[in-house]
């Protein structure tokens, strides 16, 4: 109970609403949205090149795909802000998850692109398609199907991710609940309505993802 007596206050919810779902717009769906699109692509590229380049590439590839992937999100965080002093921190932000996640969708890639029938391949080669056309036109459209909901789901782990981006000074909205109930002594309300609002925005989108996966299967 807060010192007014009052469990809940909703003149206080509603005050600090606004703040909170402009950071959410401008900060932690941002974020989400372009780092997820960067991860997406750049763990399809990782997955590509761990299947057909030489042997020392994959090699270093995976090396460094494996590191970022023991290590926490947050040391990533900390480390490019202060050894990039001269870039944004919400640019940071991005790139940052953007390439943290990349490594766990290039691993979901790989496992689909390993899922592709062999005869598919064996198909192409006799048809004497090029190794680009093979790619673009054969086995990566079938990989998509099989992945698109594991994708999906790292998509939600990382918008649950953003409140982190307070270590680099980016303000979110679980900051700006922080904020507001720092400087009018209540907590439990912004607390509450974000934690509201990551709720509204991710469960449907689980529900979404689920029900694509059920389609997908369905349709193989």
């Amino acid at each position: 109970m807060n010192d007014d007596g009052q469990l809940w206050n909703w003149d206080h919810a509603f005050a600090a609403l606004p703040d909170m779902l402009w950071q959410f717009l401008t900060v932690t769906l941002f974020v989400t949205l372009v780092g997820s699109a960067i991860a997406a692509v750049l763990g399809l590229v990782i997955a590509v090149v761990r299947q057909v380049a030489p042997r020392p590439v994959v090699a270093i590839v995976t090396f460094v795909m494996n590191f970022i992937r023991m290590t926490p999100l947050i040391v990533q965080l900390l480390f490019a802000y202060y050894a990039l002093t001269a870039v944004p921190p919400i640019t940071l932000g991005i790139v940052i998850f953007g390439i943290h996640y990349a490594t766990y969708m290039a691993e979901v890639y790989r496992a689909g692109i390993e899922a592709v029938p062999r005869g598919q391949w064996e198909a192409t080669t006799a048809l004497s398609m090029s190794p680009g056309r093979t790619w673009s036109a054969v086995i990566i459209p079938q990989a998509l199907r099989s992945t698109i909901p594991a994708l999906g789901n790292y998509v939600i782990s990382m918008f649950k991710e953003t409140p982190f981006l307070v270590v680099i000074t980016v303000i979110d909205m679980v900051a700006a609940a922080q904020q507001y109930g720092g400087s009018h002594f209540r907590f439990l309300e912004p607390v509450i309505m974000a934690g509201a609002l990551f709720l509204i925005a991710s469960y449907p989108t689980s529900l979404l993802i689920a029900r694509l996966e059920k389609r997908l299967v369905y349709a193989t």
